[in-house]
């Protein structure tokens, strides 16, 4: 966990548990393919119906850049607004562009078998049983992706813009909060395999939803409490968008 959470190298935590370097790596391997094996399907899974209706007004899809000049690899992840990552996506090189990504990534593999579960909802008195994405631009128009509008010039086209465009960023703190907790995915990994590194960050992305689980409530009341603030006078701004979606980006890490 030290390894984890502070990026520590293997042999700076031999003098107290008394192993070697690459017995600690070892153990760092066990622990992450446990994590995986016991936990994935519950905390690293697709959303069901259930989770479609409680977060329909929570979400989105976006590609946050990266780092310049170094090596990268870029981790495609899909978010909601309570920052738990649904969908995890990681080995792309950090010289592919998100519609790179997009092809090889298996997110829609169960939109296209038809296999996702239907979900009802009305926009402008329209009836709606399609999941959707907050994108950017650079995304292809697909039905799931409902992207920003370049150049808005209306006041109605200029508040969905202003709307989308804050809803995304959901992604990025979503990416922001999990290097936070878990320094080793922000630390340069030249050292390790890509096999390794995919099996790090699977098993910090679960470790991570595992804390949203426990603390996704206490969110809930510090936007009820700041609403209530904001009635009183003493706010004029609202932290976090009121409807969002599931988000969905690439990050280069």
């Amino acid at each position: 966990m030290r390894m984890l959470a502070y990026g520590v190298a293997a042999d700076a935590v031999d003098e107290y548990i008394k192993i070697g370097g690459t017995t600690a790596l070892e153990c760092l391997r066990r622990f992450c393919k446990g994590i995986i094996r016991l936990y994935e399907q519950v905390y690293l899974r697709a959303p069901t119906q259930d989770d479609l209706q409680r977060i329909l007004h929570h979400g989105k899809v976006n590609s946050p850049g990266g780092d310049k000049g170094t090596t990268t690899v870029i981790l495609e992840a899909v978010a909601s607004h309570d920052l738990w990552i649904w969908h995890a996506f990681f080995g792309c090189p950090g010289t592919l562009n998100d519609i790179n990504v997009l092809d090889r990534s298996p997110v829609f593999d169960d939109v296209e078998q038809g296999k996702t579960p239907r979900v009802n909802y009305f926009v402008n008195q329209r009836p709606y049983n399609m999941t959707y994405y907050l994108a950017d631009g650079i995304y292809p128009s697909y039905p799931t992706f409902v992207k920003s509008i370049r150049l808005p010039q209306s006041e109605p086209d200029k508040l969905f813009a202003k709307h989308q465009e804050s809803c995304r960023k959901d992604i990025e703190r979503a990416f922001g909060v999990l290097q936070a907790r878990f320094k080793i995915i922000r630390e340069p990994a030249r050292l390790w395999d890509i096999a390794d590194l995919g099996i790090i960050m699977r098993s910090c992305i679960i470790l991570h939803n595992m804390i949203v689980e426990d603390e996704r409530d206490t969110y809930a009341q510090r936007w009820t409490d700041f609403e209530q603030s904001e009635g009183s006078g003493s706010s004029t701004q609202q932290p976090y968008s009121t409807e969002v979606l599931p988000t969905f980006a690439n990050h280069n890490v």
